[in-house]
């Protein structure tokens, strides 16, 4: 399992604690992460819930461009997560080498950007243009998902980019304002579901929550037991640590939680 460890540009990014703003910061955090287990990084610069102010893409380059450059020069695979053309094409020009591509590569400009480009590529499953305009999933959401992809993927078949798709289940985004206990009997069916993505035989993306709780906890053991092939971490470390113990046979205790992470 390889881990990208996440970086934030964004001011409005719920994880205080990854947020870098200079050239300097970046390459110092970015160093952080791949000492304690990163193996990648990924990085971007508009935030995804309710309450985040929308960037435009001059202001997303902007503020994205000295932190991307200074994760860069680590000389490790960068991540661009973004939903704007724009921005992607900037950071695919400066060097990043994979794109996370959260608008799910819905509109022509994204998946032409992803075909001219020999880059690999993260699906995330999406119910909406982009991350700050999802609908609820109705019915069963892992049966929605692999209807979705089914149909992306013939879309990817026909750009020519379908065998460096990574799929992504699309956890790190919801709805606005979406109750925690119903989202993570969400997300509980879909990791439960993880291994019914091995039909479409690509690799498999997952981003990993950060917040320090024993639920949340259980949702990492739960993916970490489908032995996918890349998560998205804030906290590699422990992400490490507790796939260690699970393969092991001896997982750690859900109430294991870190301090500094709220």
């Amino acid at each position: 399992m390889e881990i990208f460890g996440v970086v934030n540009a964004s001011p409005d990014s719920l994880a205080k604690f990854s947020v870098v703003s200079t050239e300097d910061e970046a390459r110092e955090y970015g160093s952080l992460l791949l000492t304690q287990g990163a193996d990648h990084l990924d990085v971007g610069a508009q935030a995804s819930h309710g309450d985040a102010a929308f960037v435009a893409p001059e202001q997303e380059w902007q503020v994205v461009e000295p932190v991307l450059n200074g994760l860069l020069s680590l000389g490790v695979d960068v991540a661009i997560d973004t939903w704007q053309v724009e921005t992607a094409r900037n950071a695919l020009d400066a060097g990043a080498s994979v794109l996370n591509a959260s608008d799910a590569l819905q509109s022509d400009e994204m998946i032409e950007l992803a075909a001219e480009r020999e880059v690999q590529v993260v699906l995330p499953f999406m119910l909406g243009p982009d991350p700050r305009h999802l609908k609820h999933v109705q019915g069963d959401p892992v049966q929605v998902m692999l209807d979705w992809f089914d149909l992306q993927l013939e879309r990817a078949r026909h750009w020519g980019i379908r065998e460096r798709i990574v799929l992504d289940p699309g956890t790190g985004f919801s709805p606005p304002h979406w109750d925690w206990s119903e989202r993570f009997e969400y997300q509980k069916a879909i990791y439960s579901g993880l291994d019914r993505l091995r039909s479409f035989e690509l690799p498999v993306y997952v981003p990993i929550a950060w917040k320090q709780t024993p639920d949340r906890l259980e949702l990492v053991d739960l993916v970490l037991e489908q032995q996918v092939e890349y998560v998205r971490a804030h906290i590699p470390k422990q992400i490490r640590e507790r796939h260690a113990a699970l393969l092991e046979g001896s997982p750690l205790p859900t109430s294991d939680t870190w301090e500094g992470y709220e």
